[in-house]
């Protein structure tokens, strides 16, 4: 490696070693409001500060010691070691704030279990094997074991983002999704980085400070969102601790599903009545909430809704919304596109326009002028 080099490559470390101490510091101490269901959020973002942590040392021993120029052996095989723990931190603290239960002592003992196992296994292949052959085999299939881990971790919390994603879309009219959507980004973004990272660390010398470099835009990202997610964060974690405990007090047992076909005659009046009433232009409108409307259960209604229209309670209010809009549209030509947006149960003319123009292929106002000219 040249001089210029090794100044870019300690350069780059210096950098991100600074942005991911500030992070990590911000994220252990910064405050939060001072309520019981801040308890989720602090401990995840506790965690993500452990995470920081652990890879600012790593960071901190390749600046200052050098390894890689030293032993790079030892170098890959500590990096090896330090993103298989740093995975495990990054996946518990977005599964805790998407399940309030996650974090047990259980888990924690589980799963730091596996990094000693993982390291100890590292450090037999950096000390006991011969130099050539047999070690270089070991060493991929150490790499290997981390990328499978580092994948298997990243579906687990895509999988349960989208279970969350169907729970909001199942029982709230308006898109909650949105507010955890940074999570299903950061956590693709991490595996492409994390699987990267996990090959970037045997390249030559002069290529290693891509693999710095490339942290930098990731963790302004992932602090960023944690900061954007504390103002949305106490709207979600109440609706997740409400709809799981709901969802386990009303499970349809074998008697209650036998009898759901002749239950839906009832349901599909009364919602006839509903929808005659343009019960679904009521903003934040919730399952529960027209459950009650209708003097019915909401699981009932919900399973209705799935069998009858095929979409989720969400895309289906969405759907009534956007009808209603394209209605007044016509019929009230005076109206505002924002007047008629809040007339239909949309919280933002922004997020109406996005939804109507992704529907329509045109935005509202253009959308009315073609339809009043065809008229």
């Amino acid at each position: 490696m040249t001089c210029s080099d090794k100044a870019l490559y300690e350069n780059s470390l210096g950098v991100a070693l600074v942005l991911m101490l500030f992070f990590a510091f911000y994220f252990l101490f910064a405050k939060t409001p001072d309520k019981r269901i801040f308890a989720n959020y602090l401990r995840s973002r506790r965690l993500m500060a452990c995470a920081l942590l652990t890879l600012s040392v790593n960071y901190a021993v390749h600046l200052f010691a050098a390894p890689r120029f030293l032993w790079q052996d030892a170098a890959v095989m500590m990096n090896l070691s330090t993103y298989y723990l740093t995975y495990w931190l990054f996946c518990c603290a977005f599964l805790t704030l998407l399940i309030p239960t996650y974090f047990t002592v259980t888990r924690i003992l589980w799963y730091v279990g596996g990094w000693l196992l993982y390291s100890t296994l590292s450090i037999m292949v950096l000390f006991c094997l011969p130099q050539e052959g047999l070690k270089h085999v070991a060493m991929a299939f150490m790499a290997l074991w981390l990328i499978v881990y580092g994948i298997y971790l990243s579906w687990k919390i895509i999988q349960t983002y989208g279970q969350a994603v169907r729970l909001f879309n199942d029982t709230h009219s308006d898109d909650i999704a949105a507010y955890v959507h940074w999570m299903s980004v950061v956590t693709w973004w991490a595996m492409i980085f994390g699987v990267g990272c996990g090959l970037l660390t045997f390249l030559p010398d002069r290529f290693v400070f891509l693999w710095v470099i490339s942290s930098i835009p990731f963790y302004i990202y992932l602090f960023c969102s944690y900061l954007n997610y504390l103002l949305f964060y106490e709207q979600v974690e109440h609706i997740l601790e409400k709809e799981m405990a709901e969802k386990m007090n009303n499970e349809l047992d074998a008697t209650a599903v036998e009898g759901l076909p002749a239950y839906y005659t009832d349901i599909k009046e009364r919602l006839g009545k509903w929808m005659a009433a343009e019960g679904y232009t009521k903003q934040g409108l919730t399952l529960e909430e027209m459950a009650a409307s209708l003097a019915t259960n909401r699981t009932y209604l919900s399973s209705y809704i799935k069998m009858v229209y095929s979409v989720s309670f969400r895309e289906w209010i969405v759907e009534q919304r956007i009808a209603y809009a394209k209605q007044q549209l016509v019929e009230h030509p005076e109206l505002t596109v924002a007047a008629i947006s809040e007339a239909s149960g949309f919280l933002s003319l922004s997020h109406f326009t996005k939804i109507f123009t992704k529907q329509e292929g045109c935005p509202p106002s253009k959308w009315r002028k073609n339809a009043i000219a065809n008229a």
